[in-house]
């Protein structure tokens, strides 16, 4: 028998304390938010406009007598739920009646107006999720609002291009995948034997910490498909702002492939640089190279073995102490290669050996710099190596955005997914460029500006004449609040 459930919530709860009086609970204080830093976000996305230009993507197909959420409010409270840290749609269930979401939103709020209810989880997930048998939306009774995928991608690019005062004479773009582990029947999933599981990989762009392109795509493709496609989109439309500006493309070994090498080398001021799979032949054309570094290494540590047995006589594995005092012998060289039937020319490859006592490391990297504008060693070390800096933002993205909840059906919808994480990202990167450069924050990832910046207490007072959001006067951070307000403050506002 199903008992019946008491509805009545009690007006205040009593707690009886030891040594103390009694501690009453009741629900009639004033409006509390977590978010208050929220308004932060929407004044700079206000400035830049950000969320309403990629609204301007969208067509609205429903009738504008009976809309009560826009579809740039409806953009603008998914990506601030995201940047706040509420990653599923049933989260704005709740958010929906939350004051600073209202705001940040351009809802209207005042003493008389008490109506300021947010689009709930239903309506939101008509915008991301389509089903199946809807071919058209302009005709779905429901699902009515469609975007226009081209024209997401190409805005991806001109913020960031928007994010320069000036051309830079260089700029590098670094390609990557990564791994979106799904955990039900999303459509073009399959398992991948790399990351262990069934999966979306995405294909990233990033110049620096700027997001210019994210593609949604199966794991059953080759590493590098749609590499080449999304270089040449990508790079069209920088080159039609910025004529003269010299590109490297960087990469893993996965793209050095024919047919983007040879893309590079047949246009103007397009240099690569990526690693490469080593090989029998490659080690053969490096066992000079190899010699040499033992040769060093053997004499750094001879001296010190030498004294350890005069201290030790007799005790073991004495090299293996010493070694632990010399440093590796790392030695790097160029040498031209050209594959059996893959390769269409002979190119440059760096060779990196790190010699140590346990063992060999080799490494190779192609390029299309030649050696008289950089040696080996430079080029290794300060045009590979830093492209390991892009991990870290796809670790933004994935932990701090939650990109990877692609957990919606269709293919379609799990695109405009990751394009709300990548819109949250160039949201905040803005923010951290254009108002953390002279904090201690100016290097902080996301979840870290967001816990210390942005989850901020505050009591909300709604009167006629004005909102009043109240942080606690013990806020650690109010010096940089003010600082960002006045970041802010000097932006030009739109229009």
């Amino acid at each position: 028998m199903t008992p019946i459930k008491n509805d009545c919530i009690p007006e205040q709860f009593i707690f009886e304390q030891v040594n103390s009086c009694p501690v009453v609970v009741n629900f009639n204080g004033e409006p509390v938010t977590s978010d208050a830093g929220l308004t932060l976000v929407a004044e700079l996305d206000r400035k830049r406009e950000i969320t309403s230009r990629l609204a301007a993507c969208f067509k609205d197909y429903r009738n504008p007598n009976k809309i009560l959420h826009p579809v740039h409010n409806l953009i603008a409270q998914r990506i601030y739920g995201l940047i706040m840290g509420y990653e599923d749609i049933n989260d704005h269930e709740t958010l929906r009646h939350d004051p600073i979401f209202a705001l940040a939103v351009g809802k209207v709020i005042n003493s008389e107006q008490e109506s300021f209810t947010l689009a709930g989880k239903s309506t939101l997930n008509r915008i991301e999720h389509c089903p199946e048998e809807v071919f058209s939306r302009k005709y779905s009774r429901y699902h009515r609002i469609e975007y226009d995928a081209e024209s997401i991608e190409t805005l991806l690019v001109e913020l960031f291009l928007e994010a320069y005062k000036k051309p830079p004479r260089r700029i590098i773009l670094d390609l990557d995948v990564t791994d979106d582990l799904i955990h039900g029947n999303q459509e073009e999933t399959f398992f991948n034997p790399y990351y262990g599981g069934y999966c979306y990989a995405p294909l990233y762009i990033f110049c620096g910490k700027h997001l210019i392109a994210a593609k949604l795509r199966a794991s059953n493709l080759d590493p590098a498909a749609w590499g080449l496609e999304e270089l040449q989109r990508v790079i069209k439309i920088i080159r039609s702002r910025w004529t003269n500006v010299k590109i490297t493309i960087r990469g893993d070994s996965a793209y050095s492939r024919e047919e983007i090498m040879a893309w590079c080398e047949s246009e103007t001021n397009i240099d690569y640089v990526f690693g490469l799979p080593q090989n029998n032949r490659l080690l053969q054309l490096s066992q000079s190279i190899k010699y040499r570094a033992s040769q060093e290494y053997s004499r750094k540590i001879q001296p010190v073995t030498e004294f350890f047995e005069s201290l030790f006589p007799g005790t073991p594995n004495l090299k293996t102490d010493a070694a632990a005092f010399i440093d590796n012998s790392v030695w790097y060289c160029s040498l031209n290669y050209q594959t059996l039937d893959s390769w269409s020319r002979s190119r440059r490859v760096v060779v990196k050996v790190d010699y140590s006592h346990e063992d060999v490391n080799t490494r190779f990297v192609v390029t299309s710099l030649p050696v008289n504008k950089i040696p080996p060693g430079q080029l290794y070390n300060q045009k590979y190596c830093p492209r390991g800096n892009m991990e870290n933002h796809l670790k933004e993205q994935k932990l701090d955005l939650k990109s990877d909840r692609t957990s919606t059906h269709t293919f379609e919808g799990n695109q405009l997914r990751l394009w709300f994480a990548s819109i949250a990202y160039i949201l905040m990167n803005a923010m951290r460029e254009k108002c953390l450069v002279n904090t201690e924050f100016k290097n902080a990832t996301i979840g870290t500006i967001r816990t210390k910046l942005l989850k901020l207490g505050a009591i909300i007072n709604i009167s006629r004449r004005r909102v009043l959001i109240a942080i606690s006067s013990f806020y650690p951070y109010k010096d940089i609040f003010a600082e960002i307000y006045e970041c802010l403050s000097r932006l030009p506002s739109p229009g």
